[in-house]
Formats: C-alpha cells, sequence, structure tokens
C-alpha cells in the first residue's frame, strides 16, 4: 500500500463534482488499489473519512473509519466502510453545529451544522448494495465526505466564521 498526496484547499480538484464508477471501473485492481491506499492514507493522517478527490482522483469512492483519535478524541467508534455511489435519500430535518476540521484544510476547525440522521444508499467495495440509516457521528462524517465528492469543502457550510479557528487555539480556548 503506498500513502497518496492530500489536495489541500485551493486545488481545483477539490472543487469538481467526482464521477460515479461502473461496475467495470469498481472491479478494476487499479480502483482496488487505490481503495487500499486511501485506507492507508486516512489512516496514517489520522483521520475519520477520505473522499477520492482529496487524493487527486475525482471519483465516487470515500472511506471512513474512527477510532480513538488525537484529532477525534471523542469520536464514536466507526468500523471500517467503503462507499461507492454514495448519496443521501433522506435528511432529518433536525439539525446540530458541531466542531469539523478536514485534512484538506489542514489547521483549521469551524461549527458546521448538518442534520442529525440521515439515510444513505450506497455499494461497497464489491458493489454490493448498501441501503443503511446513520445518526450522531457516522451521519456527520458521512455528510462531510459526500461534499466533497460534490465539490465542496466544510467551510461553504459554515454560517458563522466567528468559530473558525487554528488547531492550537482550538486546543487552548474551545476544546471542552
Amino acid at each position: 500500500m503506498s500513502l497518496l498526496k492530500i489536495a489541500r484547499l485551493g486545488h481545483p480538484v477539490l472543487r469538481k463534482p467526482a464521477a460515479p464508477l461502473s461496475e467495470k471501473e469498481l472491479k478494476d485492481p487499479r480502483t482496488q488499489t487505490l481503495i487500499d491506499d486511501m485506507i492507508a492514507t486516512m489512516r496514517e493522517y489520522d483521520g475519520v473519512g477520505l473522499a477520492a478527490n482529496q487524493v487527486h482522483c475525482s471519483k465516487q469512492v470515500l472511506v471512513i473509519e474512527a477510532r480513538n483519535t488525537a484529532r477525534y478524541e471523542s469520536a464514536h467508534e466507526i468500523p471500517l466502510m467503503v462507499l461507492v455511489n454514495a448519496s443521501i435519500t433522506w435528511r432529518s430535518e433536525e439539525k446540530e453545529e458541531d466542531w469539523e476540521g478536514c485534512l484538506s484544510v489542514p489547521y483549521l476547525k469551524g461549527k458546521v451544522p448538518r442534520s442529525t440522521a440521515i439515510e444513505v444508499r450506497a455499494f461497497d467495495r464489491k458493489m454490493n448494495k448498501q441501503d443503511f440509516r446513520a445518526e450522531g457521528f457516522l451521519a456527520v462524517v458521512i455528510q462531510h465526505e459526500l461534499d466533497h465528492l460534490s465539490g465542496k469543502v466544510f467551510l461553504d457550510r459554515m454560517k458563522d466564521f466567528s468559530t473558525l479557528t487554528h488547531l492550537e487555539e482550538y486546543g487552548k480556548y474551545w476544546a471542552k
């Protein structure tokens, strides 16, 4: 497995909507290697999610996994998930605003409003259909990563930039 270079805010790939994968593309060994490399990259950089366009590949693939990490000390455990051609089929009207950061927007965090529950339709890496409901932290992570695949970053969702902060200041003044 290889670590991939992460696109940072300002790179055009982050603003381009990602293309869906065909079953043939997903079965291609190069795509499977990309998925493995995305997982390794997400883990190396202590992320909880990574969308393919964050590693310069404009395809609808994302990986998610959460363990108790330095970046997300209060994160709920999420087993490894690979979602292909994912979409949200329903969102709760109830929203909650919480802190988000991003590997493509390093050293910054801000409060972002997100639906507290969603329903998702996707495929796994073997093209098995996945329909499920996500709540809480998992719902937030999926919404964040699907925003990437739509050409958006968390800054685009912020309602109030007074919470935008560098990580060091977050630890000093905002962390609970």
